[in-house]
């Protein structure tokens, strides 16, 4: 009897001891995915059924009740991601990504780089502009607009690409952000996806100047720079094609055009990649 508890002892305590198994390899099937797998890219996905916890190399991502989400990676991301979904009955599935490198537009120029203007006066100015833009970004909504094919705010000639880069003398300046659109003062400026506006300049920021941006949900935001006026106000909910505002040249500008730039969560994506292919002008 003393043999049989003895072993049933060491059996228990064997089981306690002994490591949880590995994620299992996720099938084609259990997660679906479309969308561009590059850097600066975005990917729609539905999560495997049961799915309550789902993570992207270790970061919390919301899975809607549909098991529907969003996930994208950075214009500088690594060539290797990790999607981790825990199910209910406790099983974990994994799905490796391969992120493919994209070829930026590089211009290379034979002279040192301007001084930044970082003096105690000038970031007297933008470290509240900066502090503002950070508040708007943690903003969460439950806007939809994330789910949607997003259309170009403005139709016109890109005149400014995302991911480009100028490198003075072997020192690379900061890329540029977003995407330009040519266009004249006072051109109209629509929604590109649904949304809930979390930040509308009263007055022009130092470098972006009349500053629009809208939550789109899902941790994805759009930003509009150099307004030459704005339609919305903050909180305002709005719509796929709504008007909300327009063309210009304020803030840090040589002329007048749209800057469009996105974000998901801390990862700055091409929203040409959302948007596709720009449609003839109208």
């Amino acid at each position: 009897m003393k043999f049989f508890l003895a072993a049933a002892a060491i059996l228990a305590l064997a089981a306690t001891a002994a490591p949880s198994a590995p994620p299992l390899p996720a099938a084609a099937s259990d997660f679906r995915l479309s969308g561009e797998m590059t850097q600066g890219g975005a990917l729609r996905g539905t999560a495997p059924p049961g799915t309550v916890d789902l993570r992207l190399d270790g970061r919390p991502v919301p899975v809607e009740s549909d098991g529907r989400f969003l996930i994208a990676f950075d214009r500088d991301a690594g060539p290797q991601a990790r999607l981790t979904a825990r199910l209910a009955d406790g099983r974990v599935m994994e799905r490796p990504l391969t992120i493919a490198p994209r070829a930026w537009r590089l211009e290379r120029i034979n002279a040192p780089m301007r001084p930044t203007k970082n003096t105690e006066a000038f970031m007297a100015i933008r470290k509240p502009e900066l502090d503002r833009i950070a508040a708007a970004r943690a903003t969460i909504t439950d806007a939809q607009g994330w789910r949607q094919t997003f259309i170009w705010p403005r139709r016109g000639r890109i005149s400014g690409l995302f991911g480009a880069q100028r490198i003075y003398q072997g020192t690379p300046a900061a890329y540029h952000s977003g995407v330009d659109v040519a266009g004249a003062t006072g051109e109209p400026v629509v929604a590109p996806a649904g949304g809930v506006v979390i930040l509308a300049a009263d007055r022009p920021f130092t470098l972006e100047g009349n500053l629009l941006m809208i939550d789109h949900g899902h941790g994805l935001n759009s930003a509009f720079l150099h307004l030459s006026r704005i339609d919305v106000k903050a909180g305002d909910k709005v719509r796929q094609g709504q008007m909300i505002g327009a063309i210009g040249a304020t803030g840090r500008a040589t002329g007048p055009h749209l800057h469009w730039s996105m974000k998901w969560n801390d990862a700055r994506i091409d929203p040409l990649l959302l948007a596709g292919a720009m449609p003839s002008a109208e």
